[in-house]
């Protein structure tokens, strides 16, 4: 009886750190809807990547001369941030993450061109996303007693675009 009592309380060896984190999601929210955690955290970080890229960026004279001004922002800055921080806990799921984010920087150019057109402006547009996306992580993260802690919605924020991958790739029995 003891034996498998101090099995029990046992924690898990880990061979990498993100093993670690995803234990952890998926002790916080593995019980909850992935469904719409996968999509209320899309949402967010296309809302929150579309307003890091709309803070205004300074115009040096050399990026100007060489015509370069307008692929550098801060958003460029975070995005690189982002896929060197998941690089280092998984680079091929950083891959996937890398490629989701090209294709929301396409979606945020083209919110930019219907903004120059007259349309409603991307800061106005990415908030609501944003805030949309949050709302929906969570009401759906909180379906579980246990996420009453902001640490444990922050790591979602920030580690929950590769653990959600890691769930596809666990499905499809890729490695990682």
């Amino acid at each position: 009886m003891k034996k498998q009592a101090k099995q029990a309380n046992k924690a898990p060896q880990f061979n990498r750190p993100v093993e670690k984190y995803f234990y952890e999601l998926d002790q916080s929210y593995g019980n909850s809807n992935i469904t719409a955690l996968s999509i209320g955290l899309t949402l967010a970080f296309f809302g929150i990547m579309g307003l890091i890229w709309m803070i205004p960026f300074p115009q040096f004279d050399f990026l100007v001369k060489m015509n370069a001004h307008t692929f550098l922002n801060w958003g460029s800055f975070f995005i690189a941030i982002v896929v060197y921080c998941y690089l280092k806990l998984a680079p091929t799921l950083s891959y996937a993450v890398l490629f989701c984010i090209g294709i929301m920087s396409f979606f945020i150019v083209q919110l930019e061109y219907v903004e120059r057109d007259g349309g409603p402006s991307v800061v106005l547009v990415c908030s609501i996303i944003a805030v949309i996306g949050l709302l929906i992580m969570f009401l759906a993260g909180n379906k579980n007693k246990d996420n009453k802690d902001a640490s444990s919605f922050i790591k979602l924020l920030a580690i929950g675009p590769v653990w959600l991958w890691s769930k596809l790739f666990d499905k499809l029995k890729w490695k990682y």
